[in-house]
């Protein structure tokens, strides 16, 4: 999970990289300048479409703070059960316990403790 400073300063770099590119190309560098504009392009389209690990697409689009182990920011819609699945965030090394909705299948991200 990247903070918010952090993807700032990397859609910044992106942004510049592209930039530089165009004008590289434009000055004759060609493939070179294509290739830079490329990687800084990535970047930024990286960014935009990164979402947080363990959210739900609804917690990720009001852009809350996540919760503990990088899940759900707060209690859980009670349509949702907690199951026997645990598994430790590999970057947090938080404990985390899967809920789903039996109807749907739709999972959520809970850190235990």
């Amino acid at each position: 999970m990247l903070g918010t400073t952090t993807r700032i300063v990397l859609a910044v770099l992106g942004g510049l990289l592209a930039l530089a590119g165009l004008a590289a190309a434009a000055a004759g560098a060609g493939l070179a300048g294509i290739w830079i504009t490329a990687i800084g392009a990535a970047m930024v389209v990286a960014l935009v479409i990164e979402r947080q690990r363990y959210r739900s697409e609804a917690a990720d689009s009001t852009f809350e703070p996540h919760g503990p182990g990088g899940g759900e920011p707060g209690p859980l819609d009670p349509r949702f059960r907690p199951t026997d699945e645990l598994f430790v965030d590999p970057t947090t090394r938080h404990l985390m316990r899967v809920h789903v909705d039996a109807r749907t299948g739709e999972r959520r991200y809970v850190a235990e403790g």
